[in-house]
């Protein structure tokens, strides 16, 4: 059972009672937390120069400009969301999206995609983001087609190695993504 305590129609206050079972000892929980619709990321790899594409965005939450993979949201609003969460079709929008924000935010055309993760808030946020791995892809000739608050600054191709210094030195500022980033390319670099 849930109920909505406050929803302003992109994030919702929910309070809940569900029977979990662990280890095999079911018990009821109530619990609360916070929902929002989940996003995507795209890592846009060059395996054999050993290279990932990182766009250069302006954050109003930073007030300052932040090295990104390219991505956004899935979903306009949140009742968008619930309704596919009722039809057990979250991953189709989410897989619709991908190729869409790609083409967006860096002019990219996506030939395929392979989901990588899905990192999951945790801590009372249920707020995914659905991180691809694209490997394969075209110029589109027509560039970006960003929407009317974006302000992303082109996109650069960095190493590995300067993506690694660029997580140390803060200049990745989202956390989740600054974890798939180091862990991809540690497993890159023991193949």
């Amino acid at each position: 059972m849930e109920k909505s305590l406050f929803n302003n129609g992109f994030f919702e206050f929910v309070q809940s009672e569900k029977e979990y079972n662990i280890d095999n000892n079911k018990k009821v929980i109530k619990r609360n937390f916070v929902r929002r619709p989940p996003g995507i990321r795209a890592l846009i790899v060059d395996k054999q120069e050993e290279k990932i594409l990182l766009s250069k965005e302006y954050r109003y939450e930073l007030e300052g400009w932040d090295y990104r993979l390219p991505g956004g949201k899935v979903f306009e609003d949140l009742e968008s969301y619930k309704q596919a969460i009722k039809e057990d079709n979250v991953l189709e929008h989410v897989e619709k999206t991908v190729p869409k924000e790609v083409e967006e935010e860096v002019g990219l055309l996506i030939k395929n995609q392979k989901l990588l993760k899905i990192s999951n808030a945790g801590a009372g946020v249920e707020w995914d983001l659905y991180y691809y791995e694209i490997t394969d892809y075209e110029v589109d000739s027509t560039g970006q087609k960003l929407e009317e608050e974006e302000v992303i600054e082109g996109y650069i191709w960095k190493s590995y190695d300067e993506i690694i210094k660029m997580c140390i030195e803060n200049k990745i500022h989202e956390e989740r993504t600054t974890g798939v980033l180091l862990t991809y390319i540690l497993k890159m670099k023991q193949k």
